[in-house]
């Protein structure tokens, strides 16, 4: 499992914009918006896919280490 720390996420609609970008491209995710994070549940080709997903919707998303 990989935690991405998702800035600029601030509400309800926000996560329904990365749910739905991310049920579109079939990943195994949890988004919870109380820790700003996103998990991917994947490889690495999906956690790079989560990544351009949360940028083309205009997040910043940073890899929890």
């Amino acid at each position: 499992m990989t935690v991405i720390n998702v800035e600029g996420m601030h509400c309800e609609k926000c996560v329904e914009r990365i749910e739905k970008a991310m049920n579109e491209a079939g990943l195994d995710y949890k988004v919870s918006l109380a820790d700003k994070t996103v998990e991917i549940d994947g490889c690495e080709h999906c956690v790079k896919t989560a990544m351009e997903i949360l940028d083309d919707l205009g997040f910043d998303g940073e890899i929890e280490a």
